[in-house]
């Protein structure tokens, strides 16, 4: 393998423009663990809380990530062009990038898994969803950034598989085609909420576009834009 390929997830104080990292965790493919807790001046929200577990207390006599050796080791690896691997890379991209680090070549197992799927069968692309589905058996707890690696690092060994199997490539090839896909922005084929959910694009642009022009409204209007949703709509609308 070419690539050294960094498995990483983040917790988080929310999802806000604003928020911080308190917990990093990753496995890179020469041989390096880590999962650490950070401390932040930023207060966690309860719902963040609530879905990862992480109280003030536990991170209270943390250091603060800039600080911490894992930020220098990251910073390195960065400049090396390590592959940050993570599922919906997006977010987690930000929130290391927010602390000042500059992420290199990035894998999305989110994109590729909506890729590889093109009927649009599966019914999510969460992460642990995609873990039942596929039979991921790992002693992982969910929302948890090092239960969360476990699963991330499963899923793209089975989703490197398919792409190698189904283009007949080299897995350093297959690296480098998952790289450029994730680079570019997913048009969605289907809607799966609102009055027209279950319908697709192609027909809700012939019924009724003034909904998608709408939405397309409505996304454009969210203080974190989503390229995927403004990219699909523009492209059935016919802007793109």
């Amino acid at each position: 393998m070419k690539h050294t390929l960094i498995f990483i997830d983040t917790e988080t104080t929310g999802t806000g423009s604003n928020d911080r990292l308190i917990q990093v965790g990753y496995r890179t493919t020469d041989g390096n663990d880590v999962n650490e807790f950070y401390s932040t001046n930023k207060k966690i929200e309860i719902g963040a809380m609530a879905t990862h577990h992480i109280t003030e207390k536990m991170i209270a006599n943390k250091p603060k990530f800039k600080d911490s050796p894992i930020y220098f080791e990251l910073k390195e690896r960065f400049k090396k062009n390590h592959v940050f691997v993570a599922h919906n890379a997006k977010f987690d991209v930000a929130m290391i990038e927010r602390e000042g680090l500059h992420v290199g070549p990035v894998i999305d197992t989110l994109k590729i898994a909506r890729i590889l799927d093109p009927n649009e069968k599966i019914e999510s692309y969460a992460l642990q969803y995609l873990r039942y589905l596929l039979g991921i058996e790992v002693e992982a707890v969910a929302h948890d950034a090092w239960g969360d690696i476990l699963v991330l690092e499963q899923l793209f060994y089975r989703l490197l598989k398919k792409i190698m199997d189904e283009k007949n490539i080299s897995q350093d090839e297959a690296i480098d085609w998952m790289i450029d896909e994730s680079k570019k922005p997913t048009l969605f084929r289907s809607i799966r909420f609102g009055k027209h959910a279950g319908k697709k694009f192609t027909d809700i642009a012939n019924e009724d576009p003034g909904y998608l022009r709408w939405l397309l409204g409505q996304k454009e209007q969210e203080e974190e834009i989503d390229e995927d949703w403004v990219y699909t709509l523009k492209h059935y609308l016919h802007l793109n």
